[in-house]
């Protein structure tokens, strides 16, 4: 039944390409592809004067110079030009997702279980593992009276934000609020905790609050901070 739904799919997406080449004009002479192509470009070129879009000077020099080539193209032998086959075009065009079947049939089958997320890692990510900690350690030696302190939690919320540990990053930036407060961290914050936990909570919710009268009216994101707040005090009182 897999299989089935692919060759459909397949022949849904072949099937305007195919319709296409079935209704392509077959022209049917050489002298009359050239006097319809300069009879197409004069009749553009009095569309474009009539809009004025060119001048009058170029108008009549361009004018003269496809009448030229019109004249010389109707004294043109009717020698029939022989179109492409447009059954080797089809089973070009059918060819493709055979093509595409058997290059994915080289690492892949449908029915191949599901890979678990670790064991999808990268090289790249085992070194940013082994970075991220490395920074973990070196803070956690650090004072919070440390100028490096601040910094470098907000670095590793940051760090931990890329690669969607959204909890990880709210406790790291949640040390630097508690140094400082700062409108814009505190809404990542709030967010990072809302998408963590999967809803507003009290303490998102208080954070999304203290920000938002540093946030400018016209702001474009205000609008989704207010729906936060709104959704956070739907939810407290919904449980009171």
């Amino acid at each position: 039944m897999m299989w089935l739904g692919i060759v459909l799919i397949c022949a849904v997406a072949l099937l305007p390409a195919l319709v296409s080449l079935r209704r392509a004009p077959r022209p049917r002479s050489e002298r009359e592809s050239a006097l319809a192509l300069y009879r197409g470009q004069l009749a553009e070129l009095d569309r474009d004067h009539a809009g004025g879009l060119i001048g009058a000077a170029e108008y009549d020099a361009a004018r003269l110079e496809i009448q030229r080539r019109l004249l010389a193209a109707d004294r043109l032998q009717d020698a029939e030009i022989v179109p492409p086959r447009r059954s080797r075009a089809g089973w070009i065009l059918a060819t493709i997702p055979v093509l595409a079947f058997a290059l994915y049939l080289t690492n892949g089958h449908p029915s191949l279980p599901a890979q678990p997320l670790s064991l999808r890692h990268t090289p790249q990510d085992a070194k940013s593992d082994a970075l991220i900690a490395e920074l973990r350690n070196g803070l956690s030696g650090l004072a919070p009276t440390d100028p490096r302190y601040a910094q470098g939690y907000l670095l590793l919320g940051q760090a931990e934000a890329s690669r969607q540990h959204y909890a990880a990053a709210a406790r790291a930036w949640h040390r630097v609020l508690d140094q400082k407060f700062d409108p814009m961290l505190a809404l990542q914050t709030a967010e990072a905790q809302t998408r963590a936990e999967g809803h507003v909570s009290a303490d998102s919710l208080a954070l999304y609050k203290q920000a938002i009268p540093a946030i400018p009216q016209d702001a474009p994101y205000r609008m989704s901070i207010e729906a936060r707040i709104a959704e956070g005090e739907h939810d407290a009182s919904a449980t009171r």
